[in-house]
């Protein structure tokens, strides 16, 4: 059997749980394709969900450990199964791996095939495995859920956080008018990723300053999920990835709400790529650590501020 080496949990928790040691190497079933590994990423609160744990989304299913966490990736098709015309092998690809299957936080790692998508050429791996998760999280908020249109205004709830970093930037090169919510320390960075007004969140409220938008982003939840109604324009959408909208609310105030969790898609995967190698959306790093350091990146997660993503260096 060939092995492979790979951060692991053999039981429920958080970072503490987390091994690197010596792992099976996966093989390609139908419709699937091998991935050497050149850098993951990792997302805040991974370690609980119940998909990371189980084999259903909602945790129904049976438990599936050890698991290897990280299901954002960069690398290179090392082998296809049965079925797959495309990726070939050699290929350059990335993706957001299923969340109810092993992560990239591994030499190897099999992924459908029809989730990946050829890398964006102008970056490196690195940068690469920083954009899945969080640009494909901006992608279905403003175009498949909002629908933006050219000209639109955007308010953005929480445009430093990881995915706010990706929608302020996409939702400005679809020819949005953004205004985001930072931290004070944030301003100039969220501006500086396209955003034409920047609030500070702590020192002022932004119902005070905005009206009239036509999309809300919420990243937040909470009140500022419910203070956003009024500061939007009749026929309106408010799109959550932090909790569903209350729909009696969205009623009365004649706008419509709408909560999803991100999945995986090459279409958008190609949209985005190509947007990288325009130069109109760029990946934010915070920090780039090796395999080894895997279980010190979910523990930075917990405990420090970060302004982009925290990237796992698997292999040159």
């Amino acid at each position: 059997m060939s092995t492979m080496r790979a951060v692991r949990a053999h039981a429920r928790g958080g970072p503490e749980q987390l091994s690197y040691e010596e792992a099976p190497r996966p093989e390609p079933g139908p419709d699937e394709v091998l991935v050497a590994v050149k850098a993951a990423s990792m997302t805040p609160h991974e370690l609980t969900w119940p998909a990371t744990w189980t084999t259903a989304l909602d945790g129904s299913g049976p438990e599936r450990i050890p698991i290897i966490p990280s299901h954002e990736f960069s690398g290179v098709v090392g082998a296809v199964g049965t079925d797959v015309a495309s990726p070939g092998v050699g290929e350059a690809v990335y993706g957001l791996i299923p969340f109810v299957r092993d992560g990239a936080a591994a030499e190897y790692v099999t992924v459908p095939a029809d989730v990946v998508a050829a890398k964006p050429a102008t970056v490196d791996h690195d940068d690469t495995a920083a954009i899945p998760l969080a640009a494909l999280t901006a992608w279905q908020a403003l175009v498949t859920h909002a629908g933006l249109q050219a000209g639109q205004r955007v308010l953005v709830q929480g445009g430093a956080g990881g995915v706010g970093i990706y929608v302020v930037q996409l939702a400005a090169s679809l020819g949005g008018r953004v205004i985001a919510t930072a931290a004070a320390g944030d301003l100039d960075f969220v501006r500086d990723l396209g955003a034409e007004q920047v609030i500070d969140y702590a020192g002022d409220r932004f119902e005070d300053h905005v009206r009239d938008v036509d999309i809300v982003i919420d990243l937040v939840g909470g009140s500022t999920q419910s203070r956003s109604w009024s500061v939007l324009k009749p026929g309106g959408i408010l799109v959550s990835v932090a909790a569903p909208p209350d729909q009696e609310e969205a009623a009365r105030h004649g706008v419509r709400g709408a909560y999803f969790i991100v999945e995986p898609d090459r279409d958008a995967l190609r949209s985005i790529a190509e947007l990288v190698d325009d130069g109109r959306l760029r990946p934010v790093v915070d920090r780039v650590l090796s395999l080894a350091e895997t279980r010190l990146g979910y523990e930075a997660l917990e405990t420090s501020k970060r302004r982009g993503k925290v990237v796992v260096h698997v292999a040159d």
